[in-house]
């Protein structure tokens, strides 16, 4: 049986980013101020589609490039209660987290995984990425995960430094995992307590 959900910190600061997702809580009026983390509604499909395939690169995706027609962003395996996304400005979509149970094993259901990152070019250097990953892990939390996971592949440099700043470290490297552009690259699995 998995265990109760913890609850998240609810003493938060609007003008640094917070220690741990909010949630559910309402952000009216939160428009045009520093970017914030919800969770994903079926009408954020098509911006979805279009940033994951504007953000696409080798040094993170081991599938090829998206071509047309696209497949729609949620679909059976990927709902939008799997994902949160970062909106800044008047509503835009500028990165989003999938968080997903690895297994749907029953001796796996205190696990969550980080599935997918993405963050706009515009959004880099905004703190999104760091936002995201804070709030997939109160998420995590919320839904009574014990641990949070993840992999990342071993040339995306910029991302592991960002998983190890937030408390993950390598737990095992599956090398040579992936031919990207004709070079082999490692698979790191990383993963932190909650």
């Amino acid at each position: 049986m998995p265990p109760e959900p913890r609850q998240p910190n609810q003493q938060q600061h609007r003008h640094q980013p917070p220690d741990e997702y909010e949630g559910h809580k309402d952000h009216e009026g939160h428009e045009g101020h520093e970017p914030f983390v919800r969770l994903a509604v079926p009408d954020d499909g098509d911006a979805l589609g279009r940033l994951d395939r504007a953000t696409w690169s080798t040094l993170h995706a081991v599938t090829p490039r998206a071509r047309p027609p696209y497949t729609p962003f949620f679909h059976e395996t990927s709902d939008p209660g799997d994902h949160l996304v970062a909106v800044a400005g008047e509503g835009l979509v500028v990165g989003y987290v999938k968080l997903a149970r690895p297994t749907p094993l029953a001796s796996n259901a205190h696990v969550r995984q980080i599935q997918g990152l993405a963050v706009s070019d515009e959004a880099r250097g905004m703190g999104v990425g760091r936002l995201l990953i804070r709030a997939a892990v109160a998420e995590a939390r919320r839904r009574g995960a014990l641990r949070l996971s993840l992999r990342v592949l071993g040339h995306n440099t910029p991302a592991r430094g960002l998983y190890e700043s937030e408390g993950f470290v390598v737990e095992g490297v599956q090398p040579r995992e992936f031919l990207l552009d004709g070079e082999f690259v490692d698979d790191v699995l990383m993963g932190r307590a909650l």
